[in-house]
């Protein structure tokens, strides 16, 4: 009978056996004039929000099934800022992942290679952004730790979650504390698998 339905996005989806590769369910790609986001109860994509003036996501956007941005997160994101940061923003980890070929439409799984992230704080809470490349993309796999980026494809990305939520005349309450390499980003990413477990339980069929 668990043929017959669809397995939700966030705790249906096997995220991989170890950080350094994922599966990634992608939310909204580059041409979406919306942002969509995962519906936690359903798990279907709603609209969130328009996306406002041209802001537009330059990469496929998700989150890693299985993940939660809380204690753990939040513990990690203090060590490495030397902020206080009381806790994670509750959601599955956010990826971005960078892929050669166009990809018309979310809701799809992509395997993906994490090569660094954003340290995000949005109103105090850790919100980290993972930075990867889609597995086996022919020019993008060349990238193996988020310094071989150009700093003006990093600099874009900032510019996009600095600012997709708010009107110039609102105040930003987000920051990027920092950028991290790949070693970081595995261990946000096991700490946001442990997050997980802790919060939900330990899934059938993985130890």
């Amino acid at each position: 009978m668990n043929f017959l339905h669809k397995a939700h996005p966030w705790h249906g989806i096997h995220p991989g056996n170890d950080a350094s590769e994922v599966t990634a369910f992608i939310e909204i790609v580059p041409s979406d004039t919306v942002k969509y986001e995962i519906d936690k109860s359903s798990g279907y994509l709603r609209i969130d929000r328009p996306q406002k003036f041209s802001n537009m996501i330059p990469t496929l956007y998700g989150f890693i099934p299985r993940s939660y941005c809380a204690e753990r997160v939040a513990e990690f994101a203090a060590l490495k800022s030397g902020k206080n940061v009381p806790r994670g923003d509750g959601d599955p980890l956010d990826i971005c992942v960078l892929s050669e070929r166009t990809v018309t439409h979310g809701d799809i799984l992509v395997q993906a290679i994490p090569i660094g992230g954003f340290r995000m704080l949005d109103g105090g809470e850790a919100d980290d952004k993972i930075i990867a490349v889609m597995k086996g993309d022919e020019f993008y796999r060349q990238w193996r730790d988020v310094s071989d980026c150009p700093l003006s494809y990093i600099n874009r990305l900032k510019h996009y979650f600095l600012t997709y939520k708010h009107l110039p005349e609102e105040k930003n309450d987000s920051e990027i504390t920092h950028v991290y390499g790949k070693d970081e980003a595995r261990e946000v990413i096991t700490r946001a698998f442990a997050d997980y477990r802790y919060h939900f339980g330990v899934v059938e069929g993985e130890g």
